[in-house]
């Protein structure tokens, strides 16, 4: 299957990309390397760097004419969309339409996209939230998610595809940016792991469903192959762990004793959030595998063979 993966060159989209020419398919990375990162992309694939939001990344996929489309480029960070709610829209609303609507006229069967689980759904009125539950973000990254996921619909509609939005928990693991906001706990990694005290927001008690890339990645396969698979899926653990709980986990797994710093709460950020992700198991037949403390374990492990390299 032709496959186009935009963002492939980052974090998620990355481990997208590997899955996906491990499971034979031909595979173009579209990426601007404003985030990620060239060396990110596996061997085997095509890459382009182009920007989503420019006329370029039509061109692209009218010349690649793919049949599934992977749609990973995105603004992700909750608090930039806070303070830069233009440019956050501008990324997440107008550059996935952009995508959509060339996906649609290159005759694209199959778009998935990447969404959230939790900041899509806003403070949770039950816990877990499947995917039935009120959206209603409380930021506007997760506003602009979901605006997303309704222009997925219109094309889907309007261009005959098949589409998929993938309503991930807080994926981590291997490649996640610790110098960025996006991911806490290669945030927490890097801090600890340089014997730097982390610094956590609020009390700690805020809580949230964490998911291993691999597993995230296996569900974007599982997505785009299923023939059957169409609208939104939750992709989580179903389990609330918080903060303080897994800053103890990424300590022991650093080898790290020093101190843990606490600030007043971010702006945007919600107190709980977990997700239910049995339709995914029902309908993809994807469940999580990696348990998070032999996930932090693997992904520290991760981080300090960066480290060592670097030195």
């Amino acid at each position: 299957m032709r496959t186009l993966i935009t963002g492939g060159a980052g974090f998620i989209g990355s481990h997208a990309t590997e899955v996906m020419l491990a499971g034979g398919h031909e595979v173009l990375v579209v990426d601007n390397l404003s985030t990620g990162k060239r060396t990110n992309v596996p061997s085997g694939s095509e890459f382009a760097q182009v920007d989503i939001t420019t006329p370029e990344v039509e061109r692209v996929i009218a010349d690649f004419a793919p049949e599934a489309l992977l749609h990973f480029a995105a603004q992700i960070d909750v608090r930039s969309s806070v303070t830069d709610p233009i440019f956050d829209a501008a990324v997440n609303v107008l550059g996935t339409a952009r995508v959509l609507g060339a996906a649609a006229r290159a005759g694209t069967a199959v778009v998935v996209m990447a969404s959230t689980g939790g900041a899509i759904y806003g403070e949770q009125e039950h816990f877990p939230a499947d995917e039935s539950h009120t959206t209603r973000p409380e930021s506007p990254y997760g506003l602009s998610k979901l605006c997303a996921e309704l222009y997925c619909g219109y094309y889907a509609r309007v261009g005959a595809m098949r589409a998929v939005a993938l309503r991930f928990g807080n994926v981590y693991g291997p490649r996640q940016d610790p110098h960025g906001e996006a991911g806490v706990v290669a945030i927490f990694a890097g801090k600890m792991l340089h014997g730097e005290a982390p610094t956590v927001y609020g009390d700690g008690a805020q809580t949230r469903d964490y998911v291993y890339v691999d597993d995230a990645a296996r569900a974007v396969k599982l997505a785009a192959e299923h023939a059957s698979a169409r609208g939104a899926f939750n992709i989580g653990s179903g389990l609330e762990t918080d903060v303080n709980t897994l800053a103890r986990l990424i300590a022991n797994a650093a080898g790290y004793k020093g101190r843990i710093d606490h600030a007043e709460p971010r702006v945007g950020e919600q107190h709980r959030s977990v997700i239910d992700a049995e339709r995914a198991h029902k309908v993809l037949a994807w469940r999580p595998e990696v348990r998070l403390a032999d996930g932090v374990r693997d992904t520290v492990a991760w981080f300090a063979a960066q480290l060592r390299h670097a030195s």
